[in-house]
């Protein structure tokens, strides 16, 4: 399994903090941004990550990162040169992908739960994950069945069928690149993270999960001061128990 930290775009509701650095390399109390989601990989065991950054700040993600050599893991770096998709990410790292599955993690994103059981006991077909917000008209939203199945996947629906959205941890087999290559582009002009899950979907391979614990998505300044709270909340828990 190998794992890609998708941290590209341009953080225009974060500015004018985005102005001056990327989105991901942000502090959440006492890390960047990009630390927490590497984490999550580096819990499964994965330990060759591609890191897809801006082109005006891929510098500083090799002056932060370097290799990898310390965190015990390999880590490769390729330029988003413009941010059309989150499935562009699969594009960008078809080389890196080779003949392995693998495990896309947003860069802005932040879970409590340990999602290793889930990315080690992978196999094939797509695995995404899902948790219950008061927003969902902002993200991905599955819809079930009476059974609780999921029967479809709607791209920011106006109105939501659901208030499951889909949280930014994507696994897929190696399926996934020639699937995207045959996706067509939406109407905003990106190849979309939905229309690749709903693939999977129609051909019975997407397993859906829910997210348990807290799941954070750092993109607003709301979000990013809950985030720090939380954080900082965490340590002081951990502190205490010592």
């Amino acid at each position: 399994m190998k794992g890609i930290i998708l941290a590209g775009g341009h953080g225009t509701r974060l500015r004018p903090l985005t102005l001056v650095t990327s989105k991901q390399l942000l502090p959440i109390y006492d890390q960047p941004m990009i630390f927490y989601p590497l984490q999550t990989l580096l819990k499964a065991g994965i330990k060759e990550v591609l890191v897809i950054v801006a082109p005006d700040h891929a510098r500083d993600f090799l002056k932060l990162l370097s290799s990898g050599q310390e965190l015990g893991c390999k880590f490769s770096y390729e330029v988003q040169d413009e941010p059309n998709g989150l499935a562009q990410a699969f594009v960008i790292g078809k080389n890196f992908i080779g003949h392995d599955n693998v495990t896309l993690i947003l860069g802005d994103n932040i879970f409590e739960d340990d999602f290793a059981q889930a990315i080690q006991s992978f196999k094939q077909g797509g695995r995404v994950f899902v948790k219950k917000v008061p927003d969902p008209a902002r993200f991905g939203v599955a819809e079930f069945d009476q059974d609780g199945k999921v029967i479809s996947i709607e791209e920011k629906p106006k109105q939501p069928k659901s208030d499951y959205a889909v949280t930014g941890l994507y696994i897929y087999d190696n399926t996934v690149v020639e699937k995207v290559k045959n996706l067509k582009l939406s109407d905003r002009g990106e190849l979309e993270i939905t229309d690749l899950n709903n693939v999977y979907l129609k051909e019975g391979s997407l397993d859906v999960a829910v997210v348990k614990g807290k799941w954070l998505d750092t993109g607003t300044f709301e979000s990013l001061f809950e985030a720090i709270t939380f954080v900082r909340d965490q340590r002081l828990n951990e502190q205490n128990k010592k």
